[in-house]
């Protein structure tokens, strides 16, 4: 999956960006597991992770829960991973809209999506304080309720989501400032994140493996595949406005769908391209596997998966010493490549 964010310029010197995104077949793996606390993290990432990439704060958030028959412990799962997202993204969870709707979804089904930004000027808000007696009542006919049997197998759900942040119109970061020689800081991810499963999925099913098998990993404690797969995508959007603030940063790309084939370039304005340092990183031992099971060349891993770097932003290389220095713990980051005349990605 790929996304891209909206900028609307507001009053002031400020823009609105607003993005929407899902988690893509990764609920598939959520179904089998079982496990849907962490989903809603994956959520609320694919669409801040979008909006910092414009140097934008993101506001608030909001979700729609759709499902035939309420499942208090399925939902109350799903929303404590939203919660946790925008907690670690500092963005509001304003609310959202729970539908039942029957025959829609089978039992235990569910889909979540979520959306919508206004603005109104302040003479035109109707707030009911002006009503009086006379004034009469007009009735809109509802649409009632949709049915779309077998629109999803038993026990399965979608997931979508939305965000709007804020940036000052002179803070904007749209890559138009990059030239030659900038350098490329990579921010790893946590493992897969939310893009790629389809093929995951296929591998999983050639190979025969089971989700409870061990993955060999060459540090800290073993984890089952389905443990790895689950793991919910980083929320770089702290780590992110903290690095921005201090300068230096041209371009944001948000390793999605399409990885680094797809992503890196549509930062760049036209006649450059990325080198990157292909061992300047350490790659997850999840991508290892998906690799040597599935027999997949390393060309469709670079198209597809984030291979470990999840966020790269593009900065001076003078501001480039500084992000290193002060990147630790959980705010890692490496020196991954350069800015090189010519277009596309290259691996050295």
């Amino acid at each position: 999956m790929t996304s891209q964010v909206s900028i609307y310029k507001c009053t002031g010197d400020s823009y609105l960006v607003a993005g929407t995104d899902g988690v893509g077949t990764k609920l598939k793996l959520a179904f089998d597991l079982g496990i849907h606390d962490t989903i809603g993290i994956d959520l609320v990432a694919m669409s801040v992770n979008d909006i910092v990439t414009s140097g934008a704060k993101p506001l608030f958030f909001l979700d729609y829960f759709a499902t035939s028959h309420l499942d208090v412990d399925i939902a109350e799962q799903v929303i404590k991973g939203i919660v946790d997202g925008c907690q670690q993204s500092d963005c509001a969870l304003l609310g959202g809209e729970t539908a039942e709707m029957p025959d829609f979804y089978a039992k235990g089904e569910y889909d979540l999506s979520g959306f919508a930004v206004g603005i109104v000027k302040k003479d035109s808000v109707i707030d009911g304080k002006n009503i009086e007696e006379g004034d009469v009542l007009i009735g809109l006919p509802s649409s009632g309720t949709a049915e779309m049997p077998n629109f999803y197998a038993k026990g399965e759900y979608d997931l979508s989501g939305f965000a709007v942040g804020i940036v000052k119109k002179d803070s904007v970061i749209d890559g138009m400032n990059i030239e030659e020689g900038d350098v490329l800081i990579g921010l790893p991810s946590s493992g897969v994140h939310s893009n790629g499963f389809s093929l995951v999925r296929r591998v999983l099913a050639q190979s025969g493996c089971s989700l409870n098998d061990q993955l060999i990993v060459s540090s800290g404690k073993p984890v089952t595949l389905g443990e790895a797969l689950i793991t919910p995508t980083v929320i770089y959007v702290k780590q992110v406005l903290d690095i921005i603030s201090r300068g230096g940063v041209k371009g944001i790309a948000h390793i999605t769908g399409g990885g680094f084939t797809d992503n890196i370039p549509r930062v760049f304005p036209k006649g450059l391209g990325a080198k990157i340092y292909k061992d300047s990183w350490e790659i997850p031992a999840i991508f290892k596997w998906i690799q040597e099971v599935g027999n997949i060349e390393d060309s469709e891993m670079r198209r597809t998966f984030n291979i470990g770097i999840g966020m790269i932003l593009v900065v001076s290389r003078e501001a480039s010493a500084r992000i290193l220095a002060e990147a630790h713990g959980r705010n890692a980051a490496h020196l991954i490549g350069e800015v090189i005349t010519g277009e596309g990605v290259t691996f050295t």
